[in-house]
Protein backbone atom coordinates (compact mmCIF):
# COMPACT_ATOMS: atom_id res chain seq x y z
CA UNK A 1 0.00 0.00 0.00
CA UNK A 2 0.92 3.29 -1.11
CA UNK A 3 2.24 5.35 2.02
CA UNK A 4 1.76 9.38 2.13
CA UNK A 5 3.83 11.74 4.11
CA UNK A 6 1.05 14.18 5.50
CA UNK A 7 3.31 17.60 5.92
CA UNK A 8 1.94 20.02 8.65
CA UNK A 9 5.00 22.38 10.00
CA UNK A 10 3.37 22.27 13.63
CA UNK A 11 2.10 19.09 14.26
CA UNK A 12 -0.55 19.67 14.76
CA UNK A 13 -3.04 22.44 16.49
CA UNK A 14 -5.50 21.63 17.96
CA UNK A 15 -8.27 23.46 15.98
CA UNK A 16 -7.26 21.12 12.74
CA UNK A 17 -9.11 18.09 13.76
CA UNK A 18 -9.76 17.47 10.04
CA UNK A 19 -6.89 16.47 8.94
CA UNK A 20 -6.26 13.50 10.91
CA UNK A 21 -10.16 12.44 10.67
CA UNK A 22 -9.32 12.96 6.78
CA UNK A 23 -6.20 10.70 7.31
CA UNK A 24 -8.06 8.01 9.10
CA UNK A 25 -10.53 7.70 6.48
CA UNK A 26 -7.59 6.61 4.14
CA UNK A 27 -8.62 3.28 2.66
CA UNK A 28 -5.93 3.08 -0.12
CA UNK A 29 -2.85 4.77 1.52
CA UNK A 30 -1.22 4.62 4.86
CA UNK A 31 -0.22 8.15 5.95
CA UNK A 32 2.47 9.25 8.22
CA UNK A 33 2.91 13.32 9.81
CA UNK A 34 6.51 15.37 9.11
CA UNK A 35 6.60 18.42 10.38
CA UNK A 36 9.23 20.97 12.22
CA UNK A 37 7.85 20.73 15.36
CA UNK A 38 5.65 18.90 17.27
CA UNK A 39 2.93 20.55 19.42
CA UNK A 40 0.86 19.42 22.51
CA UNK A 41 -2.12 18.31 20.37
CA UNK A 42 -4.42 16.42 18.63
CA UNK A 43 -1.89 13.64 17.63
CA UNK A 44 -1.46 11.11 20.05
CA UNK A 45 0.12 7.73 18.97
CA UNK A 46 0.61 8.43 15.22
CA UNK A 47 3.47 7.72 13.37
CA UNK A 48 5.24 11.49 12.77
CA UNK A 49 8.70 13.20 11.94
CA UNK A 50 9.29 16.05 13.92
CA UNK A 51 12.45 17.78 12.28
CA UNK A 52 13.47 19.54 15.84
CA UNK A 53 13.82 15.93 17.52
CA UNK A 54 16.53 14.74 15.23
CA UNK A 55 19.17 17.20 14.53
CA UNK A 56 21.54 19.63 16.89
CA UNK A 57 21.18 23.14 16.07
CA UNK A 58 17.79 22.30 15.28
CA UNK A 59 17.19 26.38 15.16
CA UNK A 60 19.65 26.33 12.80
CA UNK A 61 18.28 24.14 10.37
CA UNK A 62 15.29 25.47 10.86
CA UNK A 63 16.26 28.95 9.83
CA UNK A 64 18.03 27.11 7.16
CA UNK A 65 14.83 25.08 6.04
CA UNK A 66 12.42 27.96 6.04
CA UNK A 67 14.52 30.51 4.39
CA UNK A 68 16.74 28.73 1.93
CA UNK A 69 15.32 25.51 1.14
CA UNK A 70 18.09 23.85 2.55
CA UNK A 71 17.16 20.25 4.62
CA UNK A 72 19.12 18.43 7.30
CA UNK A 73 20.61 15.42 5.93
CA UNK A 74 19.26 13.49 9.31
CA UNK A 75 15.62 14.80 7.88
CA UNK A 76 15.67 13.30 5.04
CA UNK A 77 17.27 9.97 6.15
CA UNK A 78 14.71 9.33 8.22
CA UNK A 79 11.63 10.56 6.22
CA UNK A 80 12.81 7.71 2.92
CA UNK A 81 12.76 5.42 6.42
CA UNK A 82 9.19 5.84 5.76
CA UNK A 83 9.70 5.26 1.37
CA UNK A 84 6.76 7.92 0.91
CA UNK A 85 5.63 8.19 -2.15
CA UNK A 86 3.33 11.41 -2.22
CA UNK A 87 3.42 14.78 -0.16
CA UNK A 88 0.32 15.97 1.06
CA UNK A 89 1.19 19.67 2.72
CA UNK A 90 -2.05 21.34 4.55
CA UNK A 91 -1.77 25.62 4.23
CA UNK A 92 -0.43 27.07 1.10
CA UNK A 93 2.59 28.12 3.48
CA UNK A 94 3.52 24.59 4.11
CA UNK A 95 3.42 23.47 0.54
CA UNK A 96 5.89 26.04 -0.10
CA UNK A 97 8.21 24.95 2.95
CA UNK A 98 7.94 21.20 2.13
CA UNK A 99 9.01 21.81 -1.42
CA UNK A 100 12.24 21.03 -1.61
CA UNK A 101 11.91 18.13 0.38
CA UNK A 102 10.08 17.20 -2.36
CA UNK A 103 12.51 17.95 -5.02
CA UNK A 104 15.33 16.09 -2.93
CA UNK A 105 13.21 12.94 -2.70
CA UNK A 106 11.49 13.38 -6.09
CA UNK A 107 8.44 12.75 -5.20
CA UNK A 108 5.24 14.84 -6.24
CA UNK A 109 3.39 17.57 -4.36
CA UNK A 110 -0.06 17.99 -3.22
CA UNK A 111 -1.43 21.04 -1.11
CA UNK A 112 -4.58 21.76 0.13
CA UNK A 113 -5.66 25.66 0.51
CA UNK A 114 -8.03 26.06 3.80
CA UNK A 115 -9.14 29.95 3.81
CA UNK A 116 -6.62 32.72 5.41
CA UNK A 117 -3.73 31.08 3.25
CA UNK A 118 -5.64 31.95 -0.21
CA UNK A 119 -7.36 34.91 1.14
CA UNK A 120 -5.00 37.05 2.72
CA UNK A 121 -3.57 40.09 0.96
CA UNK A 122 -0.91 40.88 3.97
CA UNK A 123 1.51 39.32 6.15
CA UNK A 124 -0.29 40.30 8.94
CA UNK A 125 -2.58 36.88 8.76
CA UNK A 126 -0.04 34.61 10.36
CA UNK A 127 0.35 32.87 13.37
CA UNK A 128 3.78 34.35 13.82
CA UNK A 129 3.14 37.74 13.17
CA UNK A 130 5.16 38.54 16.56
CA UNK A 131 8.78 37.55 14.49
CA UNK A 132 8.84 40.37 12.33
CA UNK A 133 7.59 41.58 8.91
CA UNK A 134 11.07 39.81 6.83
CA UNK A 135 9.49 35.97 8.51
CA UNK A 136 5.97 37.27 7.83
CA UNK A 137 6.93 38.16 4.51
CA UNK A 138 8.52 35.10 4.11
CA UNK A 139 5.33 32.50 5.02
CA UNK A 140 3.40 34.68 1.90
CA UNK A 141 6.22 33.81 -0.70
CA UNK A 142 6.40 30.50 0.38
CA UNK A 143 2.39 30.03 -0.09
CA UNK A 144 3.52 31.81 -3.52
CA UNK A 145 5.45 28.66 -4.15
CA UNK A 146 3.35 26.34 -3.51
CA UNK A 147 0.82 27.86 -5.95
CA UNK A 148 3.72 26.96 -8.71
CA UNK A 149 5.84 24.40 -7.77
CA UNK A 150 2.84 21.82 -6.44
CA UNK A 151 1.77 19.07 -8.92
CA UNK A 152 -1.78 19.11 -7.86
CA UNK A 153 -3.78 22.10 -5.34
CA UNK A 154 -6.94 21.59 -3.96
CA UNK A 155 -8.85 24.12 -2.91
CA UNK A 156 -12.13 23.28 0.32
CA UNK A 157 -14.17 25.48 -1.55
CA UNK A 158 -15.61 26.96 -4.93
CA UNK A 159 -14.65 30.38 -3.16
CA UNK A 160 -11.14 29.13 -2.25
CA UNK A 161 -10.30 28.33 -6.15
CA UNK A 162 -11.66 31.86 -7.23
CA UNK A 163 -9.08 33.38 -4.44
CA UNK A 164 -6.05 30.90 -5.93
CA UNK A 165 -6.78 31.83 -9.90
CA UNK A 166 -6.94 35.35 -8.77
CA UNK A 167 -3.41 34.84 -7.22
CA UNK A 168 -1.87 33.28 -10.84
CA UNK A 169 -2.50 29.62 -10.07
CA UNK A 170 -2.82 27.19 -13.08
CA UNK A 171 -6.48 26.70 -13.37
CA UNK A 172 -5.83 23.11 -14.53
CA UNK A 173 -3.89 22.39 -11.43
CA UNK A 174 -6.60 23.69 -9.08
CA UNK A 175 -9.51 21.64 -8.03
CA UNK A 176 -12.51 21.95 -5.60
CA UNK A 177 -12.83 19.09 -2.63
CA UNK A 178 -14.61 19.20 0.36
CA UNK A 179 -12.98 17.62 2.71
CA UNK A 180 -15.92 16.43 4.75
CA UNK A 181 -17.17 14.58 8.20
CA UNK A 182 -17.72 11.39 9.71
CA UNK A 183 -21.30 11.60 9.71
CA UNK A 184 -21.17 8.57 12.66
CA UNK A 185 -19.08 10.82 14.92
CA UNK A 186 -21.77 14.09 14.14
CA UNK A 187 -24.71 12.29 14.52
CA UNK A 188 -27.47 13.53 17.16
CA UNK A 189 -28.95 11.78 20.29
CA UNK A 190 -32.53 12.07 21.55
CA UNK A 191 -32.33 14.62 24.06
CA UNK A 192 -34.68 17.76 24.86
CA UNK A 193 -33.16 21.08 22.74
CA UNK A 194 -33.02 24.01 24.93
CA UNK A 195 -33.20 27.74 23.98
CA UNK A 196 -29.07 27.79 23.67
CA UNK A 197 -27.74 29.50 20.51
CA UNK A 198 -24.13 28.04 20.42
CA UNK A 199 -20.98 29.50 18.74
CA UNK A 200 -17.72 27.04 18.33
CA UNK A 201 -14.66 28.19 17.34
CA UNK A 202 -11.45 30.31 17.52
CA UNK A 203 -12.30 33.65 19.33
CA UNK A 204 -10.36 35.88 16.72
CA UNK A 205 -11.46 38.51 14.09
CA UNK A 206 -12.79 36.81 11.37
CA UNK A 207 -15.28 34.73 13.14
CA UNK A 208 -17.17 37.77 14.25
CA UNK A 209 -18.22 37.33 17.70
CA UNK A 210 -18.70 40.47 18.78
CA UNK A 211 -21.79 40.75 15.72
CA UNK A 212 -23.17 37.75 17.77
CA UNK A 213 -23.04 39.31 21.19
CA UNK A 214 -24.50 42.76 19.65
CA UNK A 215 -27.44 40.62 18.23
CA UNK A 216 -28.32 38.50 21.17
CA UNK A 217 -28.47 41.96 23.30
CA UNK A 218 -31.37 42.60 21.14
CA UNK A 219 -32.67 38.90 21.09
CA UNK A 220 -32.37 38.60 25.03
CA UNK A 221 -34.46 41.61 25.22
CA UNK A 222 -37.63 39.66 23.18
CA UNK A 223 -36.49 36.40 24.87
CA UNK A 224 -34.95 36.78 27.90
CA UNK A 225 -34.76 32.72 28.34
CA UNK A 226 -32.22 32.44 25.69
CA UNK A 227 -28.48 32.05 26.29
CA UNK A 228 -25.46 31.90 23.98
CA UNK A 229 -22.94 29.44 24.75
CA UNK A 230 -19.11 30.21 23.08
CA UNK A 231 -16.78 27.47 22.63
CA UNK A 232 -13.56 28.02 22.01
CA UNK A 233 -10.33 30.48 22.53
CA UNK A 234 -8.54 33.18 21.20
CA UNK A 235 -6.79 36.39 21.59
CA UNK A 236 -10.13 38.31 21.57
CA UNK A 237 -11.72 36.44 24.44
CA UNK A 238 -11.29 39.27 27.36
CA UNK A 239 -13.09 42.17 24.79
CA UNK A 240 -15.47 40.10 24.09
CA UNK A 241 -16.20 39.18 27.58
CA UNK A 242 -16.00 43.14 28.39
CA UNK A 243 -18.59 43.58 25.69
CA UNK A 244 -21.01 41.10 26.80
CA UNK A 245 -20.58 42.57 30.49
CA UNK A 246 -21.61 46.10 29.09
CA UNK A 247 -24.78 44.83 27.03
CA UNK A 248 -25.88 42.57 29.94
CA UNK A 249 -25.66 39.43 27.89
CA UNK A 250 -26.29 36.19 29.28
CA UNK A 251 -23.49 34.05 28.12
CA UNK A 252 -21.01 31.10 28.93
CA UNK A 253 -17.77 31.36 27.68
CA UNK A 254 -16.55 27.78 27.83
CA UNK A 255 -12.99 28.23 26.59
CA UNK A 256 -11.80 25.61 24.31
CA UNK A 257 -13.44 21.87 24.81
CA UNK A 258 -12.73 18.62 23.98
CA UNK A 259 -14.83 16.79 20.86
CA UNK A 260 -16.82 15.18 23.38
CA UNK A 261 -18.30 18.34 25.09
CA UNK A 262 -19.06 20.24 21.56
CA UNK A 263 -21.12 17.06 20.17
CA UNK A 264 -22.80 16.94 23.99
CA UNK A 265 -23.90 21.31 22.99
CA UNK A 266 -24.48 20.74 19.30
CA UNK A 267 -26.80 17.81 20.80
CA UNK A 268 -28.44 20.38 23.38
CA UNK A 269 -28.67 24.08 21.68
CA UNK A 270 -31.51 25.27 18.83
CA UNK A 271 -29.18 27.06 17.23
CA UNK A 272 -25.69 27.36 15.78
CA UNK A 273 -24.12 30.45 15.11
CA UNK A 274 -21.10 31.43 13.31
CA UNK A 275 -20.87 35.25 11.77
CA UNK A 276 -17.94 34.97 10.00
CA UNK A 277 -16.58 38.15 8.23
CA UNK A 278 -13.66 39.00 6.39
CA UNK A 279 -10.60 40.28 8.75
CA UNK A 280 -8.89 43.15 7.95
CA UNK A 281 -5.95 41.15 6.98
CA UNK A 282 -8.51 39.57 4.26
CA UNK A 283 -8.65 36.40 5.77
CA UNK A 284 -11.62 35.24 4.84
CA UNK A 285 -13.99 31.84 6.25
CA UNK A 286 -12.77 29.31 3.08
CA UNK A 287 -15.74 26.93 4.24
CA UNK A 288 -15.84 26.08 7.86
CA UNK A 289 -16.35 22.33 8.43
CA UNK A 290 -17.92 23.65 12.04
CA UNK A 291 -21.30 24.87 9.58
CA UNK A 292 -21.28 20.81 8.15
CA UNK A 293 -20.49 19.76 11.44
CA UNK A 294 -23.38 21.68 13.23
CA UNK A 295 -26.17 20.76 10.09
CA UNK A 296 -24.91 17.01 10.80
CA UNK A 297 -25.84 17.27 14.48
CA UNK A 298 -29.46 18.64 13.28
CA UNK A 299 -28.91 22.10 14.35
CA UNK A 300 -29.89 25.17 11.91
CA UNK A 301 -27.63 27.51 10.90
CA UNK A 302 -27.55 31.44 11.21
CA UNK A 303 -24.59 33.10 9.72
CA UNK A 304 -23.31 35.66 6.91
CA UNK A 305 -23.03 34.90 3.73
CA UNK A 306 -19.54 35.57 3.65
CA UNK A 307 -16.32 33.57 1.79
CA UNK A 308 -17.36 29.66 1.40
CA UNK A 309 -20.26 29.65 3.98
CA UNK A 310 -22.59 29.77 0.92
CA UNK A 311 -21.73 26.63 0.20
CA UNK A 312 -21.56 25.03 3.08
CA UNK A 313 -25.00 26.58 4.50
CA UNK A 314 -27.81 26.88 1.66
CA UNK A 315 -29.78 30.00 2.65
CA UNK A 316 -33.35 29.44 3.25
CA UNK A 317 -33.10 25.82 3.43
CA UNK A 318 -30.67 24.73 5.93
CA UNK A 319 -29.82 28.23 7.29
CA UNK A 320 -30.31 31.70 7.77
CA UNK A 321 -27.78 34.20 5.92
CA UNK A 322 -27.56 38.18 6.45
CA UNK A 323 -25.31 40.78 4.67
CA UNK A 324 -22.13 41.02 6.74
CA UNK A 325 -21.73 42.68 9.62
CA UNK A 326 -25.46 43.38 9.95
CA UNK A 327 -26.49 43.05 13.59
CA UNK A 328 -30.26 43.55 13.17
CA UNK A 329 -30.12 41.14 10.55
CA UNK A 330 -28.50 38.72 12.21
CA UNK A 331 -30.98 38.93 15.37
CA UNK A 332 -33.78 39.02 13.73
CA UNK A 333 -32.78 35.66 12.01
CA UNK A 334 -31.51 34.27 15.26
CA UNK A 335 -35.41 35.20 16.70
CA UNK A 336 -36.94 34.07 13.91
CA UNK A 337 -36.02 30.22 14.27
CA UNK A 338 -36.30 30.57 18.11
CA UNK A 339 -40.07 31.08 17.42
CA UNK A 340 -40.24 28.71 15.02
CA UNK A 341 -40.15 25.21 15.71
CA UNK A 342 -41.48 24.04 12.44
CA UNK A 343 -38.65 25.54 10.48
CA UNK A 344 -36.13 24.72 13.14
CA UNK A 345 -36.95 21.11 12.73
CA UNK A 346 -37.23 21.98 8.34
CA UNK A 347 -34.02 22.91 8.09
CA UNK A 348 -32.50 20.12 10.66
CA UNK A 349 -33.53 17.77 8.18
CA UNK A 350 -32.68 19.44 5.12
CA UNK A 351 -29.17 20.08 6.33
CA UNK A 352 -28.68 16.81 7.55
CA UNK A 353 -29.53 16.02 3.78
CA UNK A 354 -27.25 18.67 2.15
CA UNK A 355 -24.28 17.14 4.85
CA UNK A 356 -25.06 13.26 3.67
CA UNK A 357 -24.90 14.18 -0.04
CA UNK A 358 -21.51 16.34 -0.37
CA UNK A 359 -19.56 16.53 2.85
CA UNK A 360 -19.35 12.70 3.61
CA UNK A 361 -16.03 11.58 4.85
CA UNK A 362 -15.67 8.40 3.79
CA UNK A 363 -16.80 9.21 0.10
CA UNK A 364 -14.51 12.32 -0.49
CA UNK A 365 -11.99 10.76 0.92
CA UNK A 366 -12.39 8.35 -2.27
CA UNK A 367 -12.46 10.97 -4.74
CA UNK A 368 -9.24 12.35 -2.61
CA UNK A 369 -7.46 9.21 -3.07
CA UNK A 370 -8.11 8.74 -6.81
CA UNK A 371 -6.39 12.50 -7.02
CA UNK A 372 -3.47 10.71 -5.39
CA UNK A 373 -3.65 8.18 -8.15
CA UNK A 374 -3.68 10.90 -10.78
CA UNK A 375 -1.16 13.01 -9.37
CA UNK A 376 1.57 9.60 -8.85
CA UNK A 377 0.22 8.04 -12.79
CA UNK A 378 1.08 11.44 -14.20
CA UNK A 379 4.60 11.91 -11.99
CA UNK A 380 5.37 8.57 -12.60
CA UNK A 381 5.02 9.14 -16.58
CA UNK A 382 6.96 12.42 -16.45
CA UNK A 383 9.96 10.14 -14.97
CA UNK A 384 9.93 7.84 -17.52
CA UNK A 385 9.77 10.24 -20.29
CA UNK A 386 12.96 12.35 -18.97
Amino acid sequence: MPRILIYRDQLLPYSETFIPAQVESLCHYEAFYGGSRRLNSILNQQETVVFDELSQFSRLWKGLYKVGGIVSPRWLTALRDYNPALVHAHFGSDGGLVAPICKRLNIPLVVTFHGYDATCKTPQWTSVRNQGDFFRTLILHKRDQALNQAHRIVAVSEFIRHQLLQRGAAAEKVLVHYIGIDRQRFSPTPMQRRPIVLFVGRLVEKKGVQYLIQAMAQVQRQHPGVELVIIGKGGMQPRLQNLANKLAVQVQFLGQQPPEQVHHWMNRAQIFCGPSIVAKSGDTEGFGMVFAEAQAMGLPVVSFATGGIPEAVIQGETGLLGPEKDTAQLAKNIRRLLEDGALRDKFARAGQAHVAKNFDLHRNTRQLETVYDQVLSQHAAQASGQ
